[in-house]
């Protein structure tokens, strides 16, 4: 009797490790699909502040791709990719600029109207997430 109980919980302390190894893996492979492409040289462009005078906005942006192996078709329509986020950035008001929740919402205008693009270019949305790994202003 005393044997029967050992090897049950031995079975219960083992069980929920053998579980704890297989999650991480099977999270592993539905990320390793993704894949990033980002914008060089950074965007600087400028916008039209309050008092008529230019200020100026620097940028980096990362795209998450749906998957890696579509870096090449990205990458080929980088130029429309980086026109259309100059014109976002452009239109944009210093108070919108200079706000955490502005910045957010240019974000996904950002990914909003670039996956629109691409889904009208090549046929499918291929983005994830738009990312500003750098966002400075002046």
């Amino acid at each position: 009797m005393r044997f029967a109980n050992i090897l049950f919980i031995l079975a219960l302390v083992l069980c929920p490790s053998v579980h704890a190894e297989q999650a991480p893996a099977e999270e592993a492979e539905a990320t390793d699909s993704y894949g990033y492409y980002g914008l060089e040289p950074e965007i600087v462009t400028n916008y039209v502040t309050e008092s008529s005078r230019l200020g100026y906005i620097r940028v980096s942006i990362e795209l998450m791709l749906e998957d890696a192996s579509n870096v090449a078709i990205v990458e080929h329509h980088a130029p429309l990719v980086r026109s259309t986020i100059i014109e976002i950035l452009g239109e944009q008001t210093e108070e919108r600029i200079k706000s955490l929740t502005g910045r957010e919402q240019i974000r996904r205008l950002c990914f909003e109207t670039v996956n629109n693009m691409l889904e009208k270019e090549v046929g499918e949305p291929l983005l994830v997430n738009l990312l500003f790994t750098k966002f400075l202003y002046q």
